[in-house]
């Protein structure tokens, strides 16, 4: 379980051996609730994703994902 805090609410993520905790983009898309083509659109494009490289694979991680959300909302 990873805590993700912030000033107006807490978030439990879980990882366990069904759920890894560096996400692929077709984990990530999954994950967000969206389609892997918007995705790439909205989210890979932009500069402001943290993100590992493993070999030439991009991976994700939830909390990282959570963050560009909040960022990046209205």
């Amino acid at each position: 379980m990873i805590k993700y805090e912030t000033d107006n609410y807490t978030i439990l993520i879980e990882c366990n051996e069904n759920s890894s905790y560096l996400l692929t983009r077709e984990e990530a898309s999954e994950f967000l609730g969206i389609d892997p083509k918007s995705f790439d659109k909205y989210f890979r494009s932009n500069t402001d994703l943290k993100f590992f490289l493993i070999g030439n694979q991009a991976r994700y991680t939830k909390v990282s994902l959570i963050e560009f959300v909040e960022r990046h909302s209205y």
